[in-house]
């Protein structure tokens, strides 16, 4: 398949990586040009490229950005064909993103984005932490295979996700329709907790939208006073501390 990512910060790197490793055709792109993107971001075989070439001639389209930046990348999409899958791996985090209106006020943010972007998209990769991304893949099959969650509106476009989800080391699970993925937002019970295919239904199912900001400044809170702001905690920590305050 060919794929293009636009950003490669924590969970974009991964992806490259990961997904050229298991035969897809991957070009990477940032805002600062090619020549500025990690060389462990292509050393699986992606190819760093200008942002207008990674969105070109490709099958999936994978963003993952800070959520913010999601309106300036928007012309970029224009033309991408509408047969393209568009994936979505962000997060509102008021801290880095400013205060989002909208989202503020109770839209789910992935029905922002695609408002932004005009299309439709599906979320995924976007409720685990980026250290557990990184190491925590294991092949089909595989007892306590960590399960990411996948919402979208398309079945077809749920089920290319999905099995790109596979492809990177986890169960792709159907988290059902972009209005109910404030499920896998922040905070919730399954975000960044490292749950099972089996556990995931009662996750999902036990998520309470008016608890998610609190939850989520706390979390940010604790993460900030330990290992400072911008820095991503190791799965260990994170884990631990989001399945206390989350599950």
């Amino acid at each position: 398949m060919k794929i293009g990512i636009v950003g490669v910060g924590h969970i974009g790197k991964t992806l490259s990586r990961k997904l050229s490793a298991a035969g897809h055709d991957v070009k990477v792109a940032n805002s600062r040009g090619p020549e500025t993107i990690d060389a462990t971001a292509l050393a699986t075989g992606a190819r760093a490229v200008p942002a207008a070439e990674a969105v070109k001639d490709v099958d999936v389209v994978i963003l993952s950005v800070p959520l913010n930046r999601v309106p300036e990348i928007a012309p970029l999409l224009a033309g991408v064909p509408a047969e393209t899958v568009v994936i979505d791996t962000s997060n509102y985090i008021p801290g880095r993103d400013s205060q989002i209106a909208a989202i503020e006020a109770g839209q789910v943010e992935s029905l922002w984005v695609a408002q932004q972007l005009g299309r439709s998209i599906v979320k995924a990769w976007n409720s685990i932490g980026s250290d557990s991304f990184a190491l925590k893949g294991r092949p089909a099959g595989t007892p306590g295979r960590i399960a990411i969650p996948v919402a979208a509106d398309d079945d077809h476009e749920r089920a290319v996700a999905t099995a790109l989800v596979e492809d990177t080391g986890f169960d792709g699970f159907d988290a059902g329709p972009l209005a109910q993925s404030w499920r896998q937002q922040p905070a919730a019970p399954c975000y960044c907790t490292d749950l099972t295919r089996d556990e995931m239904p009662a996750a999902l199912a036990n998520a309470e939208a008016a608890r998610l900001p609190k939850r989520r400044a706390i979390a940010g809170a604790a993460v900030a006073e330990r290992f400072g702001d911008g820095t991503n905690p190791d799965s260990e920590y994170l884990v631990r501390l989001s399945r206390a305050l989350y599950m």
